[in-house]
């Protein structure tokens, strides 16, 4: 297991202590200071990919924690200089709801970024989540948009992801069909352990083939579920998070407050 990044020290007190995760593992003072190392590994990645690939592919999730960090992208001047011309935006998991509803990640993320990011229309890529097939649809488009590539960059370069407090990640619930597909980059994921709506999201065969993976968990409600992920003896179909095991780069983005240890 690897800690190399470097760790922030908090203004009033020494380094925090780093949970025994695999990949890279960045633990930051404060929740502010781990949004910028993100948008600086972020901002690095889309760089590098438009440089030496034309085009970047980026993948994002919804729920309370990545959405102040997507507004920083569109008003911290640092990012100003994100390739949004040469992006192509995805979104890792959608609940089967309108795209007006209020629980629409795509509804949010669009509003965020695609709104005022000048990212060309044809590149922002929504989940037809009220289609039948809609996870089909959605391999489709991965696919016809991976083929303007050489068949060893087929892939995600940039997938953002989060963490519940039972463990899942993307739309992959614990116990749920999903955690077992291992062809389809897409698929649906129903059953009782998933918080309603039904969702559709991607698999690990995608999550997994990226890049470079970002874990973001932020705050003390996180703090006992990264304990339980980094040191017990759960595997991925109670803690669908233990099977994120990209080729390319993972890190984990904490905040001192989700990387505290247990206490009594």
């Amino acid at each position: 297991m690897t800690h190399d990044a470097p760790i922030p020290l908090a203004p009033d007190g020494p380094a925090p202590d780093v949970p025994p995760l695999w990949g890279r593992v960045q633990v930051s003072a404060d929740q502010h200071d781990a949004a910028e190392a993100l948008g600086s590994d972020l901002l690095e990645q889309a760089h590098d990919c438009v440089a030496n690939l034309g085009d970047f592919h980026l993948a994002l999730s919804g729920g309370s924690t990545p959405f102040p960090f997507y507004q920083s992208l569109m008003t911290d001047p640092m990012y100003r200089r994100l390739p949004w011309d040469r992006t192509h935006l995805w979104i890792v998991d959608e609940r089967r709801v309108p795209f007006d509803h209020p629980k629409s990640n795509w509804r949010q993320i669009h509003e965020i970024i695609v709104d005022h990011s000048g990212i060309p229309p044809a590149q922002a890529h929504p989940i037809e989540v009220m289609e039948q097939d809609a996870a089909a649809r959605y391999e489709r488009a991965l696919r016809r948009a991976f083929d303007r590539r050489a068949a060893t960059e087929q892939r995600l370069d940039f997938v953002l992801l989060g963490m519940g407090d039972n463990g899942h990640t993307a739309s992959l619930f614990p116990e749920t069909a999903a955690l077992r597909e291992r062809k389809l980059l897409v698929c649906d994921c129903d059953g009782p352990t998933v918080t309603p709506p039904p969702r559709v999201t991607m698999t690990y065969p995608l999550l997994n083939a990226a890049r470079f993976v970002a874990v973001l968990a932020l705050g003390i409600e996180k703090a006992p579920m990264i304990h339980r992920v980094a040191t017990g003896s759960d595997n991925y179909l109670a803690l669908p998070i233990k099977n994120i095991r990209p080729a390319g780069t993972l890190v984990w983005y904490l905040d001192r407050a989700s990387a505290a240890p247990p206490h009594g």
